[in-house]
């Protein structure tokens, strides 16, 4: 699967800071520390429904990682996967009376559009559930031969009792996990597991759904955390630098991956630090696909909306915030954007290298986009009001704006 075209990102002068960044289970800032080619993998989209202001919102986050690792001279490694067969696609596939493949080909190009058009960097690799299927069913019959899942009926299951490090992640107790099991995918009412929180490894064939060759393990399909472990080890390894994604996929999806990997390899952790972004709301509910209340980022840009300004709107608040959209939010963004873009056509202005380091200290404490914005206001207020004499400052602002905010000026 391919992704998205890259964005040019320009070269400043000096060197950022190195990220520290909240760690979930920690609960606390961490300091990052990558080699040369820092690593990073973030769950992506079920491609049943078109790019929210949540998933937009998430993406962001991580793609001011990268900017900030991408500003200390280090390369990147991201890695990103596409859900693209899934209980919720096959549904929303039922109901429109389409084909499922059709379905998730469509709404995953739209998803490439909408991030091309925010200025998102692209994975390096960026890569479907479907074609992941022949590098996961080996994991899921070692697993099975190591005595870390069983069968149950044809299907599947991860014994969490295998990974001695299950629940580090998330820091939950078991009843508060059963509940969000239940909420978010899994079965822990299926009689006959080992455990209720077992999750699925493989699914066996139902009838009237799709299925591929198992090996082993019958025709059948690969539940959702296996994925993106089978996709992190072959690309990135054990011990990568940062899982990212939405709050809600601290537990079960980080939770479980993480314990898959742990059992499979022997080793801890799958990843260094686990960094989750906040959950955007609408009429005072988070923004979802099952409750539909949802802003769409292709929405917005067919109303003429410059993704300029729904950018600035997500950096406005940070990441780890919930936080909720109104027509306020982007009426603001859009008045930001005005006010920056005339301070930088100006063919002079105030000094400008003070306010990059400001950028780049908020940047490098836990992605403080809020207080980056604001240092930006601060230049293009006095812009406004005294003007300056370097020639050079306007075109400065301007290159790191892009560069360390994503926003094209």
């Amino acid at each position: 699967m391919y992704a998205w075209p890259a964005s040019e990102v320009p070269a400043l002068p000096g060197q950022g800071r190195d990220l520290r960044i909240h760690d979930t289970p920690t609960g606390g800032l961490i300091a990052l520390d990558p080699g040369p080619v820092a690593r990073i993998y973030v769950c992506g989209i079920t491609p049943y429904d078109a790019t929210h202001l949540g998933h937009a919102a998430t993406y962001n986050a991580f793609d001011l990682v990268q900017r900030v690792w991408l500003d200390t001279k280090r390369q990147v490694h991201y890695v990103q996967n596409v859900t693209d067969i899934d209980d919720p696609l096959l549904e929303r596939a039922a109901r429109d009376d389409v084909d499922w493949a059709a379905l998730a080909e469509k709404e995953t190009a739209l998803f490439r559009e909408d991030m091309t058009a925010l200025r998102m960097l692209p994975p390096k690799q960026y890569i479907g559930a479907v074609e992941a299927i022949p590098g996961i069913v080996p994991l899921v019959e070692r697993l099975r031969d190591a005595g870390a899942a069983y069968e149950l009926e044809g299907d599947v299951y991860f014994s969490v009792e295998a990974d001695p490090h299950f629940g580090k992640v998330s820091g939950l107790d078991a009843a508060a996990m059963r509940l969000l099991s239940a909420e978010r995918g899994g079965d822990p009412e299926r009689a006959g597991k080992k455990n209720p929180l077992d999750p699925m490894l493989w699914m066996a064939a139902r009838e009237g759904e799709p299925s591929w060759d198992g090996a082993s393990l019958g025709r059948g399909r690969p539940g959702w955390h296996i994925e993106c472990v089978a996709i992190a080890l072959d690309h990135l390894g054990m011990g990568f630098d940062v899982q990212g994604g939405g709050s809600d996929l601290a537990f079960p999806h980080h939770e479980m991956g993480a314990s898959h990997a742990q059992a499979l390899t022997g080793e801890f952790p799958f990843a260094q630090a686990y960094v989750h972004a906040g959950m955007v709301a609408l009429d005072g509910e988070k923004m979802s696909k099952s409750k539909g209340n949802l802003v769409f980022v292709s929405k917005l840009r067919r109303d003429g909306v410059d993704p300029a300004a729904i950018r600035l709107a997500l950096l406005s608040h940070h990441y780890r915030a919930d936080w909720e959209w109104t027509d306020q939010v982007l009426q603001d963004a859009l008045a930001r954007l005005e006010r920056w873009r005339a301070a930088v056509s100006r063919p002079d202005g105030p000094p400008a290298d003070a306010l990059v380091e400001e950028i780049r200290e908020a940047l490098a404490n836990d992605l403080d986009a809020p207080a980056a914005l604001a240092a930006v206001d601060r230049w293009a207020a006095l812009q406004q009001e005294q003007g300056g004499s370097d020639e050079g400052a306007p075109g400065v602002v301007s290159r790191a704006v892009d560069a360390l905010l994503g926003v094209a000026l």
